[in-house]
């Protein structure tokens, strides 16, 4: 649950999503027990970056390296609405966390309407990544 409250916490805090007013939180753990945190930054154009992204990119620049991570949280709801809702990883995230991520790291959702939770292998979510 600390991983949830920190990935609501950050969407909660969120400035920068004032075109799609849909917020988006991440909690990404890393195998040595640190929780990088991000939220959905957008602009104008297309150049927007995900929540998911920004975790791992806070990571990989704090000195995690490929292989170090072991799950990531995601959380997301419209702005003014109380409960976060299922929000699963844009095909862009799931192809970036694959680069940096093995097959069996593992994706959390929650929906605070319906009252459940996932867990998704990124295998499960990316059957079929691009790999050189």
């Amino acid at each position: 649950m600390k991983l949830v409250d920190m990935a609501k916490d950050i969407a909660n805090k969120n400035t920068c999503c004032g075109y799609s007013s849909f917020t988006v939180g991440a909690a990404l753990l890393s195998k040595s027990g640190e929780v990088y945190t991000g939220f959905n930054v957008e602009n104008h154009g297309i150049q927007s970056i995900c929540a998911e992204r920004t975790a791992f990119v806070k990571a990989l620049s704090s000195g995690e390296t490929k292989g170090n991570f072991v799950s990531i949280t995601v959380v997301g709801k419209k702005l003014g609405q109380e409960k976060f809702i299922k929000t699963v990883p844009c095909g862009y995230c799931r192809q970036f966390m694959s680069e940096y991520a093995g097959p069996d790291f593992e994706i959390n959702l929650i929906d605070e309407e319906l009252g459940k939770t996932f867990s998704y292998k990124l295998k499960e979510l990316l059957p079929e990544s691009f790999e050189l």
